[in-house]
């Protein structure tokens, strides 16, 4: 079972720069980028020669945050990382140096997120250290596509993404996976070097289970059972008539990665160490590179004001509701996909015709692959319990997959907004607007003729706060994971989560493994309600109407950028205008 299937409650170009500055020199190619990009060349040349070298940094900046690679091995040893150490001032100061007078807020914006990736880089090199710390960091075979811009959590350059190959395999596909996937038993012969010093308790024994995980997926690739999400949907993985070579390459690779979970289960008794980062990093953490304006204390009570609020209107909304009969699951997969296929036409005409986002074409394209499959009742987690009764609840929430197509067909004009940052910087705007976005089609109608609908929108906001807090204590090393999951269970409505299944696990070691992601689903879904909240305003001072379908437009095209930075854009400009 992979991971992105668990987290779904079990719910079946490139360019080459050469710049001199302050006397030294250095090469690097840019990620390859969709040719609908080529606007953004124009729009670069347009900006300030200073913009442009702010793009030309960029591209240079992220050949050298990856790894030194060595027959396709990474280094991650320490005398590597202290080499990224001793090199990244370097990388701040040309930055600061650049003449940023001139610059209109979006462009001052990209400079920022540049900046936040260095931030990034700087506290894993000082505090995270996941190469050193974190077992799970070392899962680099990825079968299905992540919903949103990168994958979630710290994880060894370069990942093997599955979902990018087209089976059956071309002879060049053949070789190129034959040989990143080569590479893993060296990778994780080096991990455990890296790893001795490290006495972080929970990511060692939580850790495991990701390894595991990898281990099957290899396994089920090599008896051609492995189905693999991508972008336009599911394809079957299957290495019949590939090569020698690529099938021992596979056998190699499972080999090694269960040789290194046994070495983590010999070694794990002994380790008995906090694995939080404290929290006075994690406010700095927060601050500085996710655009978080809040400190770890303020979290606290912004989630558990949220967790209270989404208890009581859940509670309000059972009232308004008690004449009703009960939202039944429905019972066998026919009638799961009967009702998934006609929700899914529901929810985007409703979206469109309700003048809730501009209309694409595809928006139910990017849905449809999600719909997932019929789970039996003793087999369901959390959102599978949701699906089952009203899948328009996690439609909602995957907006994740029109901002994928969105980035694919539409990419941003700005190099850096064009693809996906660092450190899970996009976290308030993915997962907080995709939490914000359930609230607000409901409170738009989506729900008025199934009121029971309602109700699960409060749950899933009280799980989503629940779980928030759980992990912030664990950051605080206050609470063990193992707590968090009881935690997390308790405050989450009907015993609908379960603290030892493997979603709430999952979700409790990717929030203690990434500061703050647990958090975002509700700090971001906040500062998306600021941000509303605010241009709203400056469009009743301006004397016009709010248009919401104007405003999600605006929104979009933002990129996938931390909200904060929006709200200096839209507002800004807004207020300009009149």
């Amino acid at each position: 079972m992979t991971q992105r299937t668990i987290r779904r409650g079990l719910l079946a170009a490139a360019l080459c720069c050469q710049l001199t500055v302050a006397g030294w020199a250095a090469t690097a190619t840019a990620p390859v980028v969709p040719a609908a990009a080529g606007s953004a060349t124009a729009a670069v040349a347009a900006g300030p020669a200073s913009y442009s070298a702010l793009a030309q940094q960029f591209s240079q900046w992220r050949e050298f945050e990856h790894p030194a690679l060595t027959h396709g091995i990474p280094d991650y040893s320490a005398a590597a990382m202290n080499a990224k150490a001793a090199a990244l001032p370097q990388w701040k100061s040309r930055l600061e140096a650049l003449d940023r007078s001139g610059w209109s807020t979006a462009q001052l914006n990209d400079y920022k997120l540049v900046k936040a990736e260095m931030n990034g880089l700087d506290f894993n090199l000082r505090i995270l250290k996941p190469w050193a710390r974190d077992p799970a960091f070392y899962v680099t075979v990825l079968p299905e596509r992540s919903d949103v811009p990168l994958r979630e959590g710290p994880i060894a350059y370069p990942s093997i993404e599955l979902y990018n190959y087209h089976f059956p395999l071309s002879a060049a596909a053949q070789q190129q996976l034959t040989s990143v996937l080569g590479a893993i038993p060296g990778l994780l012969a080096q991990a455990k070097g890296n790893l001795k010093d490290s006495n972080a308790r929970d990511l060692w024994v939580y850790g495991q289970q990701e390894l595991r995980n990898q281990s099957a997926a290899l396994a089920q690739l090599q008896e051609g059972k492995l189905s693999v999400m991508t972008l336009e949907g599911i394809q079957h993985a299957d290495l019949t008539g590939t090569s020698k070579a690529l099938r021992t390459a596979v056998g190699q690779a499972k080999a090694a990665t269960d040789d290194f979970v046994a070495w983590l289960v010999q070694l794990a008794p002994g380790k008995t160490g906090p694995s939080g980062v404290g929290k006075e990093n994690y406010s700095w953490y927060q601050q500085n590179v996710h655009f978080i304006p809040y400190t770890y204390d303020e979290e606290v009570t912004l989630l558990r004001r949220e967790l209270e609020r989404a208890q009581a209107a859940l509670r309000l909304e059972e009232h308004n509701n008690r004449a009703l009969p009960p939202l039944a699951p429905v019972s066998d997969a026919a009638a799961f996909d009967a009702m998934t296929g006609a929700r899914l036409n529901k929810f985007v005409d409703y979206l469109v015709n309700h003048e809730i986002i501009p209309d694409k074409p595809y928006l139910k394209a990017a849905l449809e692959p999600q719909r997932g499959r019929f789970v039996p009742e003793e087999q369901r987690v959390f959102f599978s319990r949701i699906t089952h009764r009203e899948p328009m609840l996690l439609m909602s929430h995957q907006y994740h997959w029109f901002d994928l197509a969105r980035m694919r067909d539409e990419p941003n004009a700005s190099p850096m907004r064009r693809v996906a940052a660092l450190s899970n910087i996009w976290d308030n705007r993915a997962e907080g607007f995709a939490t914000a976005f359930e609230e607000l089609v409901m409170h738009a109608g989506l729900y008025d003729d199934n009121p029971r609908g309602r109700e699960l929108v409060w749950m899933m906001l009280a799980n989503r706060a629940a779980r928030g807090l759980a992990s912030l204590q664990v950051q605080a090393n206050e609470i063990t994971l193992e707590q968090a999951g009881k935690f997390h269970a308790t405050w989450t409505p009907r015993n609908w989560a379960v603290a030892k299944d493997q979603l709430t696990t999952f979700e409790q070691l990717l929030y203690l493994r990434q500061p703050g992601y647990g958090t975002s689903y509700i700090t971001g879904k906040l500062l998306f309600d600021r941000l509303l909240t605010e241009y709203s305003r400056q469009q009743e001072i301006a004397g016009k109407p709010f248009v919401l379908r104007d405003f999600m437009d605006l929104f979009n095209n933002e990129g996938m950028i931390p909200v904060p930075l929006m709200e200096a854009e839209l507002i800004t400009a807004a207020a300009r205008d009149h």
